[in-house]
């Protein structure tokens, strides 16, 4: 799951960073209004942590501008504003939920799951997918009560997979999920097609049907009824 923290004040940043990124995410962090504007303008996160007071900027104009923009990103908004009348139009412009500094990074990582399994999977942690049973809060994979063991990179591929069942991934798709935006277009997609074949053949050795189909030409799919 990608997400974009746009927070000025860098030790949060860089805290905020550091602590999701090692719960599995993939994230992007800018500074300021105008990077901001550009990464939302260009690019689609799962999740987007957004500060209120914004050198160059709002927030809120930020928010406005991405559901002008008819984006399904999700926001939370933080902001050391406690006013009701920020949460009120917070909330009024389309963000998902609002964080008063400060706050646990625990805490933000729960909220941030929850607007996940909500947009995601209907606001449930288990997903049933074909042989498979996904467990998106303890993020583990079993296939017939038995546990598979998925690296990091492996467990996002597949949800990104399930998330999209049976629509086409590109390979440069994939590529920005797992590793950022800032993968742009590499020369050779090799890596993908690696990590894709040990998914596999982890989750078939488990006994599971091999639901991923090779499109020609165009990417992948995980074939699901």
């Amino acid at each position: 799951m990608k997400l974009l923290i746009v927070e000025d004040e860098s030790s949060l940043n860089q805290g905020m960073t550091e602590f999701l990124s090692a719960s599995g995410y993939i994230c992007e962090s800018v500074g300021n209004y105008r990077d901001a504007l550009e990464k939302i303008d260009l690019f689609s996160y799962d999740c987007i942590i957004l500060d209120i007071m914004l050198p160059g900027g709002s927030g809120l104009a930020l928010l406005k501008h991405l559901k002008n923009d008819r984006k399904e990103d999700g926001v939370i908004i933080i902001s050391a504003k406690d006013a009701v009348e920020d949460r009120v139009l917070g909330i009024d412009l389309g963000a998902d939920d609002y964080l008063t500094k400060p706050f646990h990074f625990s805490e933000l990582a729960a909220r941030i799951a929850a607007i996940l399994r909500r947009r995601n999977f209907k606001g449930q942690s288990i997903i049933n997918a074909g042989d498979m049973q996904i467990d998106t809060s303890g993020m583990t994979v079993t296939v017939q009560g038995d546990t598979v063991e998925l690296t990091q990179k492996e467990y996002q591929l597949l949800l990104f997979f399930v998330i999209n069942k049976n629509k086409v991934l590109t390979k440069n798709a994939i590529a920005q999920h797992l590793w950022g935006d800032d993968m742009g277009f590499p020369d050779s997609y090799d890596f993908i097609y690696a990590h894709i074949k040990n998914l596999r053949k982890k989750l078939t050795a488990a006994g599971c049907t091999d639901y991923i189909r090779s499109i020609y030409g165009q990417g992948y799919k995980m074939q699901l009824a």
